[in-house]
């Protein structure tokens, strides 16, 4: 793997074809004073990312798909050892939540969606490690706080 070339803004400026020849050897990260630095790769190492990805998540989701549900939570407890904090019965669920993330995100291209599912189960697998919180989100309401108000108009 090539490693990322840094350049500032004023040399893309001054010399784009320059700075062209540099991002076909490899990516290069623009960097800005007024804003977050840019990354200029060219499209074809884009879209074979991205079709790597997609058959990487394919035979990820059939992997999992094919091996007993216990196998596949003792795979993927390897790479997220807070799954222990779960209760069993939520694991299966989790499989099937990560795999769906994984293949929607490979296909659209926006891993967002993967990051999004993980950061939902660590938060869920955090609440397990406080006994009174899943005991008060978890018991049953016996409160009656009246009617809902509808919504209004903002």
């Amino acid at each position: 793997m090539v490693a990322t070339r840094e350049v500032q803004w004023s040399e893309l400026q001054r010399d784009p074809k320059g700075v062209a020849a540099l991002a076909d050897s490899g990516d290069v990260r623009v960097r800005r004073r007024d804003g977050a630095a840019l990354l200029l790769t060219r499209e074809d190492r884009v879209l074979a990312a991205g079709e790597g990805a997609v058959a990487a998540a394919r035979a990820l989701r059939n992997a999992l798909a094919h091996l007993p549900v216990d196998v596949a939570v003792e795979a993927l407890t390897e790479e997220f050892p807070w799954l222990g904090l779960l209760p069993e019965g939520d694991l299966p669920q989790f499989v099937t939540d990560f795999v769906t993330a994984a293949r929607i995100s490979a296909d659209l291209g926006e891993w967002s969606v993967l990051a999004q599912t993980l950061r939902e189960w660590k938060a869920t697998a955090a609440v397990y490690t406080d006994p009174a919180l899943v005991r008060e989100l978890t018991e049953p309401l016996s409160d009656d706080h009246g009617p809902v108000p509808g919504p209004t108009e903002a």
